[in-house]
């Protein structure tokens, strides 16, 4: 029967989203908690970061690409660094862009910077350096955060429109806003659309 495969096909992809999206997140602490959305402070930590450009899904798709090669060995040591979660997007025009730098974005030819975190038991020191001159190894240092969750989809349109509904609520809250929104994905492409944790964030003062 056509719907009991389709049942099972769904429960071993969840089983299987489940498993792959637990792993070492990002740390931060909730300090208030608003009306559609939160502050938090996130503490200091460290990044490989990829500056591409094209569409918004291309370059997310891109970036992704290149950092997860080489935290799947693509570095000098040939050794594999733990997934983190989550994967960060930035969109704007420079081509080295931490989260506390103000940037432009554009609607096409835009540069995207795509961030993963590394695992809290690596040192700038301890990191494998990449072989990739593309990627970069970066210091965030602690950073205030408003974030707004973004339910099952992730398309850009959806993306665009939560960030402008996070900057509207900010703006009438009176919080004043540092830089350009990010989305942020904690889940693998592969993991179902009704397990998915997709989230904007700004950083404010």
């Amino acid at each position: 029967n056509t719907l009991y495969i389709a049942i099972g096909i769904g429960i071993l992809w969840s089983i299987y989203g489940y498993f792959a999206s637990h792993v070492e997140q990002m740390q931060y602490s909730v300090l208030e908690q608003k009306a559609g959305y939160e502050i938090r402070l996130y503490e200091e930590h460290i990044v490989a970061q990829t500056t591409v450009k094209g569409t918004y899904q291309e370059a997310l798709n891109e970036g992704f690409r290149i950092v997860a090669a080489y935290i799947f060995g693509a570095n000098t040591k040939k050794e594999k660094v733990a997934m983190t979660t989550p994967v960060l997007e930035t969109t704007g025009t420079s081509q080295t862009i931490a989260m506390t730098t103000p940037v432009l974005a554009t609607i096409e030819g835009e540069s995207h910077t795509i961030a993963f975190g590394m695992p809290r038991s690596y040192t700038l020191d301890t990191l494998p350096t990449p072989t990739d001159s593309r990627i970069q190894i970066v210091t965030i240092p602690e950073t205030k955060m408003a974030a707004m969750q973004v339910s099952f989809l992730r398309t850009n349109a959806r993306v665009q429109k939560k960030k402008e509904e996070l900057l509207k609520l900010l703006a009438q809250d009176g919080v004043v806003v540092v830089g350009e929104p990010q989305y942020a994905g904690y889940n693998a492409p592969w993991t179902p659309p009704w397990m998915t944790r997709n989230e904007v964030l700004v950083e404010i003062k």
